[in-house]
């Protein structure tokens, strides 16, 4: 592979191709012969694996592939890293000198660990000294690791914005504990807008802006933050507490109009009721944050998913009007789904009234 890099076209359909057929043999070697041609893991992991990753994410929204090709992808690209990861390994100097301690973490109930997993192998290849806790972590054994290992920085990462509340819970032990924290992922918002106000110290929108934005500028100890004083009056707790009749109306009404989801064996049926029945969550955490552009950045993703699978995408206008009365009584929340129906009527797609 003499002059390889790892974004040629022919390295990188030669890389899906593997994906597709869930070859983690053929995968790995071909990660380890752009590192024994000269490619630098950095690169392997960044202009290879996490591009081909993200369409495999592309493939299964569009419905190109199933669940089981994505995760079987997944799993593959999964293990390339780790091949990665233990091949640089190998070729760093044993004798280094003690370098800041990172903890990174994807916050409860969030699975996509892959990203994270890059970005902790991008700062450990950058000289920092990490440790990857992995997918849905808890605040306990957040908590106990710091302790334990006394870290100087904890990353933490949310892909999805329902995850939000869970992800202040995190934050919340961190600062107690007086670590800083790094966030990153695309479910802290656009540009990390919700990072900032759930008191993250830092956010990073990609692995190699961490690891520059930590070289630059080292966090302080963070002191504690001020509460998010929307909170007070109680309309999140509420939802919460009334997301089982929420999500039983939402089904009820979406099972009725859409005959064709009632049937278990219809394709796409159960991916669709699982998918439109986050939208209670996701309007949990709309206001959790006190901004409506979590609900209208699902709603751009239900559009897609939506019409890739058969399904008209009134649905989602039937969703949120479902949803209005039950919240007729919570100010913040029937903002946010008014925010919601305009973002739908604006997009010309159709609005039953609320």
């Amino acid at each position: 592979m003499t002059g390889a890099s790892a974004a040629a076209p022919g390295v990188r359909a030669a890389f899906d191709d593997h994906l597709a057929h869930a070859d983690e043999t053929g995968a790995t070697a071909l990660a380890l012969d752009l590192l024994r041609a000269g490619v630098t893991p950095e690169d392997i992991l960044l202009r290879l694996i996490a591009p081909a990753q993200a369409a495999v994410g592309a493939r299964w929204v569009s419905t190109e592939w199933s669940v089981a090709q994505e995760h079987a992808a997944t799993h593959v690209s999964e293990r390339v890293v780790s091949g990665v990861a233990a091949a640089a390994a190998e070729l760093r100097p044993r004798d280094r000198a003690p370098a800041r301690r990172v903890l990174f973490a994807c916050i409860e109930g969030e699975c996509h660990t892959l990203p994270a997993r890059i970005a902790a192998e991008v700062l450990r290849l950058r000289g920092f000294d990490v440790t990857f806790l992995g997918a849905n972590v808890l605040a306990p054994r957040l908590v106990s690791h710091m302790h334990r290992q006394g870290p100087d920085l904890v990353g933490l990462s949310c892909m999805i914005p329902v995850r939000l509340p869970a992800a202040h819970h995190l934050v919340e032990c961190c600062r107690r504990a007086g670590t800083p924290v790094l966030a990153g992922g695309s479910g802290f918002g656009p540009g990390g807008v919700w990072a900032r106000t759930l008191g993250a110290d830092l956010y990073a929108p990609d692995p190699v802006a961490a690891a520059e934005t930590l070289a630059g500028r080292w966090p302080q100890t963070p002191r504690e933050a001020a509460p998010l004083e929307h909170l007070a009056d109680d309309e999140y707790s509420r939802i919460v507490r009334q997301r089982p009749e929420l999500l039983r109306r939402l089904l009820a009404r979406l099972l009725e109009r859409y005959p064709r989801l009632r049937d278990p064996r219809a394709e796409h049926a159960e991916a669709v009721l699982e998918d439109l029945g986050r939208l209670p969550d996701v309007v949990a955490a709309a206001n959790y944050v006190d901004d409506p552009r979590v609900l209208t950045d699902y709603l751009s993703f239900g559009v897609e998913f939506l019409h890739a699978r058969g399904v008209p995408t009134a649905a989602l206008g039937d969703a949120l009007a479902t949803l209005s009365e039950p919240l007729r009584g919570l100010p913040r929340a029937a903002a946010h789904l008014d925010a919601g129906r305009r973002w739908l009527t604006a997009a010309d797609l159709p609005v039953p009234p609320a």
